[in-house]
């Protein structure tokens, strides 16, 4: 498997040892993980898979080429199946470590820019892929309640856990298409230190989560539920302190002291009755009361869809935490839409190849494991040409680093190309292209076959 060292031979210096024998090795004893010494063992099965979605997550038969050697799609497939799950977990998690480290020798600006107010930032969110139609796949995920059986394809459910400086992915949990990201992102906890701070959209805003956070001494920064009424009004009264007629269209929070304009602290009583997803020690955990603070800022850029934005975080300290500042940190949120985009768009996550549910789970994490690759070498580039990291080209490190290169090659890197800094800019939301016009499917493909043999006519 030498070509494969050497087309790999890029990414060692970006992302130090992750990738090595000896680190992936150790993954597998650390997971429990039994082996014999065979041609396609965990080194060598991970080479490949990793190759093979690098390269667009191509053809089986296609491996051989970029192996420089002859494999099986058979025993590939089988090598794969023995790679234990939690070996790629555990080595997403050390590339976004890895990926991190490169930039303690960036200059001042771009290693300054890695810290939101002195605290490391994280952007949580959602999204979906789409599987093969096969049993195992149908009954770990689901598809969507408009498709008739045998119309539809499953969706997995993905949750996402990026750095908001560098784009790495901490972490990527997949579950069945109608689960609830409130349901599981308190999985993502144990990854979050002390004063780190996370930020997500509304699906993440309910005092169940803020107090999860709270208790971890993690702070929180979410756009405030559309349920959920906010009334900036100094000393108004709370639903609980009025009759039960002037109850209606009053919020549930009390007020305790205004910061400033559309900016105050407001305590959050518990809620009644326990969620489903919460177990009954994680409520008995929970405070009965919790203070957050509530802002609300408007946004003058023409062309957003959103003119007001209102949100509820555990940032108290407005002389720590400006206003100003944590709308600024809000906007950064908008990243993980174009991390999710790179990954399902420009490296094709989209559709996924695997037939089984643990092949599923994966091939996702190894497109999460070749997005850091990726992320990685910008933030080297980023370093290198002074900038910081979502300044850099994603579409050109992913091509230099699927480009040919030899081990011995010892010329200096290139620059990767710079995106313009365009704040103001925006796209009406129309698709131009006009390509996929083909009659969706209504039916199953066995009836169609039945019908299109009765239409024909005999000879």
């Amino acid at each position: 498997m030498a070509s494969i060292a050497g087309a790999l031979a890029r990414i060692k210096d970006d992302v130090g040892p992750f990738l090595s024998e000896a680190s992936i090795l150790a993954a597998c004893r650390e997971a429990g993980h039994r082996w014999r010494e065979r041609e396609l063992g965990p080194v060598a099965t991970l080479h490949l898979f990793v190759l093979q979605v690098l390269n667009f997550n191509t053809a089986m038969t296609h491996l051989r080429h970029l192996a420089g050697r002859a494999v099986q799609a058979p025993a590939f497939c089988r090598a794969r199946m023995r790679l234990p799950l939690g070996v790629l977990a555990a080595l997403l998690r050390e590339s976004a470590s890895a990926g991190a480290t490169t930039t303690p020798g960036a200059p001042p600006p771009a290693a300054a820019a890695g810290l939101w107010c002195g605290l490391r930032a994280l952007l949580v969110d959602g999204s979906s892929t789409i599987a093969p139609d096969t049993p195992p796949n149908q009954e770990a995920f689901g598809q969507p309640a408009g498709c008739k059986p045998g119309c539809g394809f499953p969706v997995p459910k993905v949750l996402g856990l990026f750095d908001a400086f560098t784009g790495l992915v901490v972490e990527l949990l997949t579950f069945p298409l109608y689960t609830h990201e409130q349901s599981k992102v308190w999985m993502l906890h144990p990854l979050l230190s002390r004063g780190d701070v996370l930020v997500g959209d509304r699906g993440f805003c309910s005092f169940w989560h803020l107090a999860m956070l709270r208790a971890r001494e993690v702070m929180g920064v979410f756009r405030m539920h559309q349920l959920q009424i906010v009334d900036f009004r100094p000393h108004r009264k709370a639903a609980g302190q009025v009759g039960k007629k002037r109850r209606k269209g009053r919020p549930r929070s009390r007020f305790v002291r205004r910061l400033g304009k559309w900016d105050q602290v407001v305590e959050w009583a518990r809620p009644k009755g326990r969620p489903a997803w919460m177990t009954p020690g994680q409520y008995r955990a929970m405070p009965g009361t919790l203070l957050v603070r509530e802002l609300r800022y408007r946004i003058a850029a023409n062309g957003q869809r959103t003119v007001c934005v209102t949100v509820a975080t555990t940032l108290l300290d407005p002389a720590a935490y400006p206003k100003e500042k944590v709308a600024e940190l809000y906007g950064i949120r908008w990243r993980v839409e174009r991390h999710f985009a790179e990954l399902k768009t420009t490296l094709r996550m989209r559709k996924v190849k695997s037939r089984t549910e643990a092949g599923v789970r994966k091939e996702l994490l190894v497109y999460a494991l070749v997005y850091n690759l990726v992320h990685a070498a910008m933030c080297r580039a980023a370093s290198r040409q002074r900038v910081t990291p979502d300044r850099v080209s994603f579409v050109d490190a992913l091509r230099w680093l699927v480009s040919a290169a030899r081990p011995d090659d010892a010329r200096p890197r290139p620059d990767l190309l710079i995106n313009p800094h365009r704040p103001g800019r925006h796209e009406p939301r129309a698709v131009k292209d006009l390509q996929d016009s083909y009659t969706k499917m209504a039916h199953p493909r066995n009836e169609l076959r039945a019908a299109m043999k009765k239409q024909a006519k005999p000879a």
